[in-house]
């Protein structure tokens, strides 16, 4: 007899619902710079050091190759899409006991496919978060870097710290 058991675990899947969350909030966020400030318009938010920033991102991480002529609006969507499927089959393929590192996919997913929305819909990716101290400026980004960033530190503390010793939902130890 076929075993089942398999396909009837607690899966990583279960954090998609961080991942729309953030989906989500990236995209109000970003919807609401877009319909209330001007291109480049700055508003103080937090004095010498941190402002909402309006600007359009053409290139990828820190404005990387945003000044190349547009073919970057493609590579970058299809690097990320492809991440994002081999994310998700990730998350498939782990117990949902995993949670830090389907944490640190979930997130990395939620900033992936929150800017790749950005650049099919309008060929750039909004930003608008501007820390700043003493004349150093951080390069703006948006809630999405900000999962991307997160979910990247994690998997990097991950790296160091053994997760398989955590008990697992389904009573397996990996």
């Amino acid at each position: 007899m076929p075993d089942f058991s398999h396909s009837k675990r607690a899966t990583g899947l279960r954090f998609l619902w961080l991942t729309l969350l953030l989906f989500v909030i990236d995209q109000v966020t970003k919807i609401w710079v877009a319909g209330e400030f001007e291109l480049y318009e700055s508003r103080v938010v937090i004095e010498g050091l941190f402002n909402f920033t309006y600007v359009h991102n053409y290139g990828a991480a820190f404005s990387f190759l945003s000044d190349s002529g547009g073919w970057q609006r493609w590579l970058f969507t299809a690097i990320a899409i492809a991440i994002s499927v081999v994310l998700l089959i990730w998350m498939r393929r782990n117990p949902v006991g995993l949670w830090r590192q389907n944490l640190a996919f979930a997130l990395i997913l939620a900033g992936a496919i929150g800017n790749v929305a950005d650049r099919l819909m309008y060929g750039y990716v909004i930003d608008f978060f501007d820390v700043h101290y003493q004349g150093w400026h951080w390069p703006a980004f948006n809630v999405a870097d900000m999962a991307i960033t997160i979910g990247a530190a994690l998997m990097l503390l991950e790296a160091f710290f053994d997760n398989r010793r955590d008990k697992l939902d389904d009573g397996d130890k990996s």
